[in-house]
């Protein structure tokens, strides 16, 4: 169980308090502290104390919360690896459930769970394109993250075959691992909401990093399809999205006076669509 977080020892404590309050304890908790300036250490190390199950704070230089994920995966040492973040919570039994879902269903190797929205403290519901995808979950995929990262618990083996976090993506580092996971393998849906989000705060990477988002959605396209990882199928449908995105953000770089980075993102574009394997 792994709990990357950077200055937000309020909150960390309410994402470390739902852990420990799960009906099924997990065998480790090892909180990540990505450079903290607060009193996070202060936090873990009390609820630490409070704790019937193994508490770790690891601590790193602020590098960000691919690279606060991946010291996670390194450190544990169970075999079934699960994800919160520290602005997020989860229901009491949603390690109880989704364990017991990949136990029955020992041919998937990763697992995930519906949602509850939170903004400002009050419920809202998710559009139809938020769905998460059951089994196959490469195309619902290509356009957006549709995967929450607090939902997700997977077997050691996913990562040890198809790598870690790429920690030199300030953000959309779980759309970019997704895609790599889910054009091979398919995701188990516990089609019960049991992890709940807080959206809406600035200190939030979505936030922050909203205006660009899409450059990093490209640069995992791109890295996808050099990999030549995909089945033709899947290549067509990866280029498709990437002409689309890339269309689409150069277009806006143009509009907000940027044209070097507007002409470079049209030209991707182009040179995709020129080829052979393009079929829109």
């Amino acid at each position: 169980m792994i709990i990357p977080t950077y200055n937000r020892a309020p909150l960390l404590e309410r994402a470390i308090r739902s852990v420990l309050a799960q009906r099924k304890p997990c065998a480790e908790l090892i909180v990540v502290d990505d450079g903290s300036t607060d009193d996070t250490a202060g936090v873990v190390t009390r609820l630490a104390d409070e704790a019937h199950l193994p508490v770790r704070l690891l601590h790193q230089e602020n590098q960000g919360a691919a690279a606060a994920r991946n010291l996670g995966i390194s450190a544990a040492q169970g075999s079934l690896l699960a994800f919160l973040d520290s602005d997020d919570w989860w229901l009491p039994k949603k390690l109880a459930m989704q364990a017991a879902a990949l136990a029955a269903h020992p041919g998937f190797q990763i697992s995930h769970t519906r949602e509850l929205w939170y903004r400002g403290g009050q419920r809202f519901n998710q559009k139809k394109k938020h769905d998460p995808p059951d089994g196959a979950v490469f195309t619902a995929s290509l356009g957006m993250c549709v995967i929450g990262m607090s939902t997700i618990m997977a077997r050691r083996a996913v990562f040890d075959r198809y790598g870690l976090f790429d920690a030199t993506l300030p953000c959309c580092e779980d759309y970019d691992l997704w895609l790599r996971v889910g054009c091979r393998e398919p995701f188990l849906l516990v089609p019960e909401p049991l992890t709940c989000k807080e959206g809406g705060r600035p200190d939030q990477l979505s936030g922050q990093h909203r205006q660009g988002m899409d450059s990093f959605r490209i640069q995992s396209l791109c890295k996808l399809l050099d990999g030549c990882g995909l089945d033709p199928g899947q290549r067509c449908e990866a280029m498709v999205e990437l002409v689309r995105k890339c269309t689409i953000y150069g277009q806006g770089c143009l509009k907000h006076g940027r044209p070097e980075a507007g002409a470079h993102y049209l030209a991707l574009a182009a040179h995709y669509q020129s080829s052979p394997e393009y079929i829109a």
